[in-house]
């Protein structure tokens, strides 16, 4: 192991493949313990650092294990995640807090994305991003992704922001915070099990390398923000956006008329509720853009490292 910092450590694969200036992906553990049933989790977070493996880079999971950071899990680590019922949902507003108190904790986006910028790693794979809730004239709720992503400087692969939120809103949030949003190979920003909004990217690129060129113009300018690098989901498992909505809009009745979670459980309820209203489809379509983006993910990293070189 090696320390960043009094609590944030590095695993002896990770720290070898930084030293060496090899290409390394991040991945958060929040959908492990969260976002996904056991035994998806545990299958699908094995599968996305296989993945990144054989595309040439070392995949690095990153979590809070008895209150240390650490970029790299184990596998054994891994299977922690997948299964204890003691796991903290962490996020930039907890995570100092969960790592004092010597807890284990899942990393979300925004904390995960701390945990890349200071341990000095370029890519960062997610599933979707979080941003500004539909419910957000009522109580605020915009994710402090948003506020992470504007803050640390990395490419984020995603397909694009999660579906349940206000797409719209959040499409123009990252506008305001100065966060480029690039669309490979698609001119639409996706919404997560959707290929496609009404809303359009920054600028659209054909090759991994267009990427790369992207972010290094970024740091050269000491622009501080990432650029988030938007994904489609595969068109196989995409689900149409006129049915997703009108499922999303059901919900919503639904969820007026029942006490529902609040805080950083709204959206691993939703999605729960999501995939039982489409009879699975939603986590297949979950399973399937998380190993795309991990490919995707990998590719860019390798293909960054040439750049530099």
């Amino acid at each position: 192991m090696k320390k960043i910092s009094n609590t944030i450590i590095l695993s002896d694969e990770v720290a070898t493949a930084l030293a060496e200036n090899n290409p390394v992906v991040t991945l958060e553990s929040s959908v492990i313990s969260f976002g996904l049933p056991y035994p998806e989790n545990l299958q699908t977070a094995l599968e996305c650092e296989t993945i990144i493996r054989r595309e040439g880079a070392t995949p690095a999971t990153v979590g809070i294990v008895d209150g240390n950071l650490k970029i790299g899990l184990d596998e054994k680590e891994l299977e922690s995640f997948a299964m204890r019922k003691d796991i903290i949902k962490t996020n930039l507003s907890n995570l100092a807090t969960t790592c004092a108190a010597k807890r284990w904790g899942a990393t979300s986006v925004s904390a995960s994305l701390l945990a890349t910028t200071m341990a000095g790693i370029d890519v960062f794979v997610t599933g979707g991003i979080g941003g500004v809730h539909r419910t957000f004239t009522q109580n605020l709720d915009i994710s402090s992704d948003l506020t992470a992503l504007s803050r640390y400087r990395a490419i984020v692969v995603s397909a694009g922001v999660k579906s349940i939120l206000n797409v719209a809103a959040t499409r123009e949030c990252l506008e305001t915070l100065g966060i480029p949003v690039i669309g490979y190979q698609t001119d639409s920003f996706p919404a997560f099990y959707t290929q496609s909004s009404p809303y359009h990217v920054d600028r659209r690129v054909e090759t991994l390398e267009e990427v790369a060129v992207v972010y290094q113009t970024q740091k050269d300018m000491g622009l501080p923000s990432s650029i988030l690098v938007a994904v489609p989901v595969p068109e196989k498992e995409s689900i149409p956006a006129k049915e997703l909505e009108q499922i999303l809009r059901e919900l919503e009745d639904v969820l007026q008329k029942e006490p529902i979670p609040s805080g950083r459980d709204v959206t691993p309820y939703i999605l729960r509720q999501l995939n039982e209203r489409t009879n699975g489809r939603c986590l297949a379509a979950n399973l399937a853009l998380l190993k795309n983006n991990a490919l995707i993910g990998a590719q860019i990293a390798c293909s960054l490292k040439k750049c530099e070189k």
